[in-house]
């Protein structure tokens, strides 16, 4: 696809502007030329690669109307834009399927001046509505003025849906090529229909819209002026591994049933769970001044399951000193043959007993499928054929950390993981962040913020204040210069519970006054590191 001839097809937004007899789209434009302007867009030419499908109007929208999944928590209403979808490098494939990236971009009637590439989740093969949720606190990026543009990365299916991978422009625009061609393609569109280039260019996503954030930032430096970057699928080969370790030393543990399967609901009880849940709070929840069943102070938590071992027999909730060496193993991660680590360590958090979702094995089928049942792991094999995989080091995030590029254009990063996230663990996202900021010094920490959400899970859930708007900070920084320090959160079900999330590693310490209120914490350095 020619995406290289932005600034002459663009020029053609002047012929649509004239052939309508009006100005591009403003605050105060009648909706009758909005809807013609839109149409419009269903014969304008970005290219003989790319089809549009589509262009219509639609009108304000009630949030629960809007298609959005219900757990991205939209609050605000939909405005009134022009939704153009279509496709790009429509072909026939591998096995004689039918590829291309899919997408959809939202044009709202009354622009700020603002592009938004929205990141996907699991392997994609899903156009999500165009809105820009991530970081948002409901009110996603389209709401406040945002042109917001979606997309499959190339191919049609089910979330974990991996067949695609045997076509290679599919497998390829998955692992990075599609994060460009859509953003190019966006700002095109967004070009052609305003009459005028987008003044700021950002992106937002989590999990795999994460891992496609850090390879814009990455590999493609020039694209965007502002990413967040929300618990990023980074490094998935070593991350499925280390859960993979972690169940199999639980598995060897349990009682086995009559085929030999382990039983792991009668290893790790309701009764077991709430022991090992009181038992971090007890050793780590105080450490922010409150005990209030949130563990704020995440680098000085050094949870040790051994304290919680008590006599055989003692009773229901009694940890024994084989499972608390199994947890200690299992949370530290893997080691190969030389010692080194194959994966970070997992924090012990309040989310990790959950039986659903949590960290902890419960017995029963997962997002990826069936229990893991094992009772032993090849360590060495399953390394090497990571490793060995030409894809995976194509999917991989975790490596490059050079970015002057993207810092010196005056790019700017925010990063948020949940300290109870039960695929990623937070200390390889911080992991990698000190090692960015090891190579690109204070250029890095000085455009960069790094934010733990205690409690939370993969990108949202949990005992948590997981409602935040990183957005509205990213944006004041890139276009006003305004640094980022601590971000009120709030309860999901409740707004007036509120709390400060601080620059890792700070941490909410209670200072004083009513417990529900942001005002009563202060973001304070730890004593120490924990990691």
């Amino acid at each position: 696809m020619d995406l290289m001839g932005i600034s002459a097809r663009a020029a053609l937004a002047a012929g649509i502007f004239m052939t309508l007899g009006a100005a591009p789209p403003t605050p105060q434009t009648p909706a009758s030329d909005s809807a013609a302007r839109c149409s419009a867009m269903a014969v304008h030419s970005f290219g003989e690669d790319v089809r549009v499908i589509s262009a219509d109007q639609v009108g304000q929208t009630d949030p629960a109307q809007s298609g959005a999944p219900a757990d991205w928590r939209v609050s605000a209403p939909i405005p009134a834009h022009c939704l153009i979808r279509g496709v790009i490098n429509e072909r026939e494939g591998a096995g004689g399927e039918t590829y291309g990236i899919r997408f959809a971009i939202a044009l709202p009637d009354d622009w700020q001046g603002r592009f938004l590439l929205q990141g996907g989740g699991g392997l994609n093969g899903t156009v999500h509505p165009p809105l820009g949720p991530v970081a948002s606190d409901g009110r996603p990026a389209l709401t406040r003025g945002f042109a917001v543009i979606s997309h499959d990365s190339g191919h049609s299916g089910a979330v974990f849906d991996a067949s695609f991978t045997a076509d290679q422009r599919a497998a390829l625009d998955f692992a990075e090529a599609s994060v460009r061609t859509v953003a190019l393609l966006g700002k095109e569109i967004t070009s052609a229909y305003y009459g005028t280039k987008a003044e700021h260019s950002y992106m937002t996503g989590c999990s795999t819209g994460g891992r496609e954030g850090m390879l814009a930032s990455q590999r493609y430096p020039e694209l965007f002026d502002g990413i967040i970057v929300g618990a990023p699928a980074m490094r998935t080969g070593d991350s499925n591994i280390g859960m993979r370790y972690s169940h199999i030393l639980l598995n060897q543990l349990a009682s086995k049933d009559e085929n030999g399967l382990p039983e792991i609901g009668r290893l790790l009880t309701p009764e077991i769970r709430d022991t090992l849940l009181g038992g971090i709070l007890a050793q780590c929840d105080a450490l922010d001044g409150l005990e209030d069943g949130m563990v704020e102070n995440v680098a000085q938590c050094d949870f040790r399951p051994e304290k919680l071992v008590c006599a055989r027999g003692e009773g229901e909730s009694c940890i024994s000193a084989e499972l608390a060496d199994a947890l200690s193993q299992g949370f530290a991660g893997p080691y190969d043959t030389a010692g080194y680590p194959i994966y970070v360590p997992v924090p012990f958090d309040t989310g990790i007993v959950a039986l659903q979702g949590g960290y902890l094995p419960n017995g029963m089928p997962g997002p990826l499928g069936p229990p893991n049942l094992a009772t032993s792991i090849d360590l060495e094999k399953e390394i090497r054929e990571v490793r060995a995989n030409p894809w995976q080091r194509l999917t991989d995030t975790d490596h490059w950390t050079n970015l002057n590029t993207f810092l010196d254009r005056g790019g700017k990063m925010l990063f948020f993981h949940g300290v109870s996230d039960f695929w990623f663990s937070p200390w390889a996202t911080w992991e990698y962040y000190e090692r960015a900021a090891e190579t690109n010094g204070a250029a890095f920490t000085d455009a960069s913020r790094f934010y733990m959400v205690p409690g939370m899970m993969h990108c949202r859930g949990g005992n948590a204040f997981d409602r935040f708007d990183l957005l509205s900070a990213l944006v004041d920084w890139v276009e006003q210069g305004k640094q980022p320090e601590e971000i009120v959160a709030h309860r999901p079900d409740n707004r007036s519970e509120t709390r400060p999330l601080c620059p890792y590693p700070s941490y909410a310490a209670y200072v004083g006054g009513d417990p529900t209120k942001a005002e009563s914490f202060a973001c304070k350095e730890p004593a120490k590191s924990g990691v």
